[in-house]
C-alpha cells in the first residue's frame, strides 16, 4: 500500500465515509490548514481525539481516520470559518511526521474492506434499509415533520456508516464501526440497534396520530 502525507485534524468526533458534517474553524493553526487545503485538493484527515487528551498521543500511529473533503466554506469577518465536509475514504495513520507547518501532518496508508460476497451483503442491507425507513417514518410522524426521510446509499459497504450517523451509538461503538473491515459486520452492528427500536417507535407514532384525532373531536377508544 502506497503511503502519502495528509494534514491531520484531531477532533472529538468520528467522521464516517459518505457522511456530511459541519465544522467551525477558529484556531489559527487550523485556519492555516484550511487555507492550505483550499489551495490544494480540499482534503484533510479527521482522527478521533477525546477532549482533554494530548495530541501527542497520536504520534505513535495506528489510528483509523477518515478523509474529509471540504464541500463549502463560509468565512466570517474575524477570520473564523464555518465549513461543511464530506467523509471520503478511510486511512490508517502510520505516524505524525516532522513538519514546519503549525498543524499536524500524518503519514497515512489506505484502509480498505476485506472482500465479501455481494450475495451475502444484499439481504442484510435490505433488512437494515427497511428497518431504518420504518423508524424514520415513525419519528417523522411523532414530530409532525413532513420532510422526506434521509436517503441511503445503494452501496452496502457504505450503508452502515450512513445509518450510524443518525442513530444513538456511543463513541467506542462508532470508532469500532469505522475500523471494521467487514461490511457485513457493520450492517449487523447497526441492525442490532435498529431491530429493538422498530416496534416501540411505530407504537408511539400510532398513539401520536390517535391523540391528534381525539383532540379534534374524534372518538376515544378506551
Amino acid at each position: 500500500m502506497a503511503a502519502s502525507t495528509l494534514p491531520i485534524f484531531p477532533l472529538p468526533l468520528v467522521l464516517f465515509p459518505g457522511v456530511t458534517i459541519p465544522l467551525h474553524i477558529f484556531e489559527p493553526r487550523y485556519r492555516r490548514m484550511l487555507a492550505d487545503c483550499l489551495e490544494r485538493d480540499r482534503r484533510f484527515g479527521v482522527l478521533f481525539l477525546a477532549e482533554g487528551t494530548a495530541e501527542e498521543s497520536l504520534a505513535a500511529g495506528g489510528e483509523v481516520g477518515c478523509v474529509a473533503h471540504i464541500e463549502s466554506r463560509d468565512e466570517l469577518p474575524d477570520g473564523r470559518s464555518n465549513i461543511t465536509v464530506e467523509g471520503r475514504e478511510r486511512f490508517l495513520l502510520r505516524a505524525l511526521v516532522t513538519s514546519p507547518l503549525p498543524y499536524h501532518v500524518g503519514m497515512i496508508v489506505p484502509y480498505e474492506d476485506a472482500p465479501e460476497p455481494t450475495a451475502l451483503l444484499e439481504p442484510l442491507a435490505t433488512r437494515v434499509r427497511e428497518r431504518f425507513e420504518r423508524i424514520a417514518h415513525a419519528a417523522r410522524t411523532i414530530s409532525d415533520d413532513a420532510d422526506a426521510i434521509p436517503e441511503l446509499p445503494d452501496d452496502p459497504a457504505l450503508l452502515a456508516f450512513r445509518v450510524a450517523s443518525f442513530i444513538d451509538l456511543d463513541v467506542p461503538a462508532r470508532r469500532q464501526l469505522l475500523a471494521s473491515t467487514s461490511p457485513g459486520e457493520r450492517l449487523r452492528t447497526v441492525d442490532s440497534v435498529l431491530a429493538p427500536a422498530v416496534d416501540p417507535m411505530e407504537q408511539r407514532a400510532t398513539t401520536h396520530e390517535r391523540a391528534k384525532t381525539n383532540g379534534h373531536g374524534g372518538v376515544a377508544h378506551l
